[in-house]
């Protein structure tokens, strides 16, 4: 049985290509290795192919255990290829059925008016988009039911209101529906956004498995 749990429990953390984020950089980087790409132990990152393209992994630990996959993806390219790739990743996300967008509605993609560089450098603006990587067992929602009743008959007891308008139901049954998934979900977060390098533009991919990052335990 503790077999079973051990097995499961790893199973339902991030992974990257397969390969659970957990256990020891030592280990991670020879399972990468085994999917093809090749490590330099001079700048201590990975290189190969992921999702067609040429990309640099990084391999990130807290206290000796791997909680992120660090993936630098369309390398030192101009503001409109980069549009171009961060929208394309945004639309393989939205309709792969590993993911679900934090916002629930994933609307992520940059307008082709969008002049990114000025709205990086004058306002500091971040182009990020964010998901859940999920599974069957966290798709599954039997148990929401009963645990948005719990939590709508606390708001309505907070409230002093008997009923709530249609459109204040919609609104708090998405608010609650965002909540669930956080809690069963939050610590397994793939996300990406644009970085830009003496006027070339990159795109970071982070998988992070939350259970193993630093919260404050060394402080």
């Amino acid at each position: 049985m503790m077999l079973a749990f051990a097995a499961s429990a790893q199973k339902n953390v991030t992974q990257f290509m397969g390969i659970p984020i957990d256990g020891t950089k030592s280990a991670m980087i020879q399972k990468l290795k085994a999917k093809g790409f090749t490590y330099n132990a001079t700048y201590d990152e990975l290189s190969g192919e992921f999702n067609g393209s040429e990309v640099k992994i990084s391999v990130v630990t807290n206290n000796n255990k791997v909680y992120r996959i660090f993936v630098t993806y369309a390398i030192g390219v101009s503001e409109s290829d980069i549009k171009v790739n961060f929208n394309r990743l945004c639309r393989q996300f939205q309709k792969n059925g590993k993911y679900l967008a934090r916002n629930l509605i994933g609307m992520y993609e940059i307008g082709e008016e969008e002049d990114i560089s000025y709205e990086m450098a004058v306002n500091n603006k971040r182009y990020q988009a964010s998901y859940y990587q999920v599974s069957e067992s966290d798709l599954d929602t039997t148990g929401f039911t009963q645990w948005a009743e719990i939590k709508l008959l606390a708001k309505m007891t907070l409230s002093g209101k008997e009923s709530f308008t249609e459109e204040e139901m919609r609104n708090y049954m998405i608010e609650l529906l965002l909540t669930y998934y956080d809690e069963k979900c939050s610590h397994k977060s793939v996300w990406f956004m644009i970085s830009e390098r003496y006027g070339r533009y990159f795109i970071n991919i982070y998988y992070d498995n939350k259970n193993n990052e630093a919260n404050g335990e060394d402080l």
